[in-house]
């Protein structure tokens, strides 16, 4: 399959319909999008990893500049760790675990720390010179298998410009011939359609107040000299108040690849009118991509992740008083059976207490409803996609909804690429669903897949019922059928 939205034209074996994607979901009507921010359970905060014991390279601070992934039936991290005595963070640290909320520290046996090999550092040649943060890739299709993982990371020994090194098992690093990128504090990566994709935050160069930018290789040690600036919060140059104030994005964003969407968790730096680092808040905020370059958000300035619902406010060094709450995003979001789980961490990382957890139900970060006005109107609330080429593939469709009752239900059709229903996937062949669910599939009657001669086609998606304001469209699924 392959959906016109923007993003690149590759075949795909699903293609994912999120709410919150308004490229591959354009045309609305008598409908609202509402965002799901993570809420803690019982106003706690879910610490998943925390400093080492005394004497371990992460015995004084964790700072989740890092990176989670899938490999294999694991959740591989990736973090930086501080110990005792270190003014920075020092070596990139490593962590495993089955379901993302406990994490188990290796001992690797590869770097000798304080006299000792047992230990979770990875070895990249850290022993004289510190890591300021880290992106890992994972490439477990690489016909090299010497670079299966990559990692950008910087360090001041680059002069903090971009830095690569690979490995076949994602904890014997080699570095390339370093630098391989210009300047980059960088906060995530991903590999979409081929290309690398790094992002971090640009106020080194202009525009000059922290925006997402992104930085482009096609072989990881070739990275383009320029970048391309993807989100833009407040005032794009300094404000008279200076650097740290306004609206700028922190750490450039943590970004997921859903095949024909990227959806990125970037940092919502708020800065004080005093220009006072110690007084900056930091919320998480959300933006979608469909070319891997140019983000918009959904809901302009919505708290994802609220540092205040976290709670965090640590001391600025040096200094006794409680700053105002604020987090920061690594590269690290994964569906982990019926949960969307993404990995954050505090900022300032200088007195990082450990690596958090936000959690949803599977795919639900955000949802369309029907507004109760228009129910009864006669014409349904509804919903219409990009068009979308099925390469002559029989495909299933499936929803994540929540809300299906005796008086509210959905029902798809499948549509033309110039809108004109196709009769035997119109409406009112449509099956009801039974019930609510992540992941429930849509028939018509006599059929359980669409196959059609028709080059494009368009899914719509009708609310209905007097209690239509009750359903709740998550995502739609269309998955190439056998």
């Amino acid at each position: 399959m392959r959906i016109h939205n923007g993003s690149p034209a590759t075949s795909l074996g699903e293609v994912v319909l999120f709410a919150l994607d308004d490229h591959s979901l354009p045309f609305q009507t008598g409908v609202e999008l509402r965002l799901s921010g993570y809420k803690s359970p019982s106003g706690s905060t879910r610490i998943v990893l925390e400093p080492g014991e005394k004497g371990a390279p992460d015995c004084r601070h964790v700072a989740y500049y890092g990176s989670v992934h899938r490999v294999g039936e694991e959740l591989w991290m990736w973090y930086l760790g501080q110990g005792e005595q270190e003014d920075w963070f020092q070596r990139v640290c490593f962590a495993k675990s089955k379901d993302g909320y406990q994490w188990e520290k290796p001992s690797l046996g590869l770097v000798a720390y304080r006299g000792s090999r047992d230990n979770n550092l990875v070895d990249l040649g850290q022993g004289s010179y510190h890591v300021q943060a880290c992106v890992v890739f994972h490439d477990p299709d690489d016909t090299d298998s010497q670079r299966r993982f990559k990692m950008a990371f910087m360090s001041p020994r680059y002069e903090n410009h971009i830095a690569a090194a690979f490995s076949p098992d994602g904890i014997r690093w080699r570095e390339a011939e370093n630098p391989v990128g210009e300047y980059l504090e960088m906060g995530g990566g991903v590999r979409f359609h081929g290309i690398y994709y790094l992002t971090g935050q640009g106020c080194h160069h202009p525009p000059p107040a922290r925006q997402l930018i992104t930085y482009v290789s096609h072989d990881f040690e070739r990275w383009t000299q320029s970048f391309c600036v993807g989100l833009r919060r407040g005032d794009p140059l300094y404000s008279a108040y200076g650097l740290n104030s306004g609206e700028q994005v922190h750490l450039g964003a943590a970004m997921w690849n859903r095949g024909n969407v990227i959806i990125g968790f970037y940092g919502k730096w708020n800065g004080h009118p005093s220009n006072d680092r110690r007084l900056v808040s930091l919320d998480l905020g959300l933006a979608v991509t469909n070319d891997g370059l140019h983000y918009r958000e959904p809901i302009p300035d919505f708290p994802m992740v609220s540092a205040a619902e976290d709670g965090w406010g640590a001391p600025p060094l040096g200094d006794p008083r409680v700053k105002p709450p604020a987090l920061m995003q690594g590269q690290g979001v994964e569906n982990v059976g019926a949960e969307t789980l993404f990995w954050y961490g505090p900022w300032p990382e200088q007195g990082g207490n450990g690596v958090r957890v936000a959690r949803w139900e599977r795919d639900r970060l955000g949802y369309f409803r029907a507004l109760a006005t228009e129910a009864g109107r006669g014409e349904s609330a509804h919903v219409t996609s990009a068009p979308i080429d099925l390469e002559r593939t029989p495909v299933r469709v499936f929803l994540n909804v929540d809300g299906i009752g005796p008086y509210s239900r959905v029902a798809v059709e499948v549509l033309d690429e110039r809108f004109a229903v196709l009769p035997q996937y119109a409406k009112a062949n449509c099956l009801s669903l039974e019930a609510s669910g992540l992941r429930r599939e849509v028939r018509w009657r006599g059929r359980k897949r669409v196959e059609t001669d028709v080059n494009s086609v368009r899914l719509r998606v009708h609310f209905e019922g007097i209690r239509a304001e009750d359903v709740k469209l998550y995502a739609v699924y269309l998955e190439a059928a056998p």
